[in-house]
């Protein structure tokens, strides 16, 4: 069969990917190399809200995480790298891959746009997907993929390379509502939301589901922990260039008291003991909502999370 120029480039680009995670891992110091580290890539729609800028800096505080990559998704992807890269310049993280997924249709203001627009990175020419289906490959069962944002990258990594996506250890979701809804909102101890990350990409989340791949859902029921004013006075009080960064991230986004959606997913791939989880079936209409109905397990579903457990959890990584 002849493979049509678009297939050859992408099979081009899924190897060279391949070859560079493999040169990254040889070159890794032998502690990063010990197999019971978390091979971990994360899915941002980082610059709307703050909580994603949270996620990461957890991420990169929590010495049991390799950290392969990021991908960004939704809207300005483009930009939302650029975030990303500045972040991790402040941060002195280590050199990850970084990569855009198609950008679509903003829904909501960039908050964080004046720190994104002032990193100076040449973007690389990595899509999302191929990032995700190289890390897949480069380390069989071994990837957790931290989904914090619509499931936009998520969907056509499946749809490029359903087996290479099987490949994956598990996917831990940010995402869905089951019986409580966003609290700003009248009934939402009792009545479910449309959550932003699946109501933005209803048929991605449900192509999720059915993919093979073991799902640990965190919805809103979950993860509406408010950073603490304390606790937010520890971090920003640190005269590091990543608490330095994150205070100007707030600052942009005028979030003081910050919700943490996100973190609590990426504690959940550190800890899962800090928000148990049960085996639920888990349909998805296309407004968004998650329907907790009757059926085989579909995804792994946390209803309520230990909140001292993750704060003194989140505590001690942005404080590391």
């Amino acid at each position: 069969m002849r493979l049509s120029t678009a297939t050859r480039l992408s099979a081009l680009t899924l190897r060279t990917l391949l070859f560079s995670a493999s040169m990254a891992l040889a070159a890794l110091p032998a502690h990063a190399q010990n197999h019971e580290a978390e091979q971990v890539v994360i899915d941002t729609d980082i610059g709307d809200d703050i909580d994603d800028a949270f996620a990461i800096s957890y991420a990169l505080h929590t010495p049991q995480f390799h950290l392969l990559g990021i991908t960004t998704t939704f809207g300005d992807t483009q930009l939302r790298e650029h975030l990303v890269l500045h972040l991790l310049q402040d941060a002195h993280a280590p050199i990850l891959s970084v990569a855009a997924g198609v950008p679509t249709k903003p829904g909501g203001p960039f908050t964080q746009a004046a720190y994104a627009h002032a990193d100076t990175h040449t973007l690389p020419p990595t899509a999302a997907a191929d990032l995700i289906l190289a890390a897949a490959h480069a380390y069989p069962h071994k990837v957790t993929l931290v989904a914090l944002g619509p499931l936009f990258n998520i969907g056509a990594a499946i749809s490029r390379d359903p087996a290479g996506f099987r490949l994956l250890k598990r996917v831990v979701l940010m995402g869905g509502s089951i019986v409580r809804g966003y609290d700003d909102d009248p009934g939402a101890a009792t009545k479910p939301a449309s959550e932003w990350n699946i109501r933005c990409d209803p048929a991605d989340a449900r192509k999720l589901l059915a993919s093979g791949v073991p799902v640990f859902m965190m919805p809103l029921d979950s993860t509406q922990v408010p950073l603490t004013p304390a606790m937010s006075a520890k971090i920003f009080a640190r005269p590091t260039g990543l608490s330095r960064a994150l205070a100007e991230l707030v600052r942009e986004a005028k979030k003081p008291k910050p919700i943490l959606y996100d973190p609590v997913a990426m504690a959940y791939a550190d800890d899962p003991s800090v928000c148990p989880t049960q085996p639920l079936h888990i349909d998805i209409d296309d407004k968004g909502f998650t329907h907790r109905t009757p059926g085989a397990p579909n995804a792994n579903v946390c209803l309520k999370v230990d909140e001292p457990k993750f704060l003194k959890l989140f505590e001690q990584r942005l404080t590391r």
